[in-house]
């Protein structure tokens, strides 16, 4: 719709003079036979894309998962396959109650023989001590050398105490009640642990001595 310049009234299309007040409207008229102009198109707009936030991570949360997988199916294998190897080369040596069991990584042995525990600890064995059920247990593994022994006593825990506290006298470590006595002694060469504890009214005690690489 037009509208005259001068005096505001309505104007027909192709109209070149205003009906109202004569003035020129300044419209051109369509020529002959010309079809009026079609209508621009509207473009619709294009959907905005899904968002890929909670697929992306759902993504990388399976593919953790995928990794922790296969790690661990690694894992267990390579533990499936060293156990067949150190199985499949030890061996076995029985002699009477001394047990000694080879391995590519090392050896270890056992044995219920009181004299051959005290060899194995280098340590003095209380008097008249016993080497219990479990005996003596010794394992060398890349250089250390560990011995331990298990030991019954008919004497108090305090009498069993004292003894080994006279042959450790600059132990790091000593500790005991009525109940029980811890003696810890450490040198460039040994590392020797006891532990003593009342059983009725005598005593049982443990040692162990780990021997370090190089010091032997």
């Amino acid at each position: 719709m037009a509208f005259c310049n001068s005096c505001g009234a309505t104007l027909n299309p192709g109209t070149k003079f205003c009906n109202k007040c004569g003035a020129p409207s300044g419209l051109s008229a369509p020529a002959p036979g010309a079809a009026p102009a079609p209508p621009t198109p509207r473009v619709a707009a294009a959907p905005a894309p899904p968002s890929a936030g909670g697929g992306g991570a759902l993504k990388i949360i399976l593919i953790v998962v995928a990794v922790i997988v296969v790690v661990g199916v690694l894992v267990i294998a390579s533990l499936g396959f060293f156990a067949y190897r150190v199985a499949k080369n030890a061996r076995v040596h029985q002699e009477g109650d001394h047990v000694k069991v080879e391995t590519p990584f090392g050896n270890v042995e056992s044995s219920k023989d009181p004299a051959q525990a005290e060899k194995d600890l280098g340590i003095d064995i209380y008097p008249g001590a016993q080497v219990q059920q479990n005996g003596a247990t010794t394992a060398t593994f890349m250089g250390v050398h560990t011995v331990t022994a298990n030991f019954d006593s008919s004497d108090s825990l305090d009498k069993v105490c004292t003894f080994y506290k006279s042959k450790f006298p600059n132990a790091m470590s000593t500790t005991s009640d009525q109940n029980q006595c811890n003696i810890i002694s450490n040198d460039h060469k040994n590392m020797v642990t006891i532990k003593i504890e009342a059983n009725g009214d005598g005593s049982k005690f443990q040692i162990t001595n780990v021997t370090k690489p190089g010091s032997n």
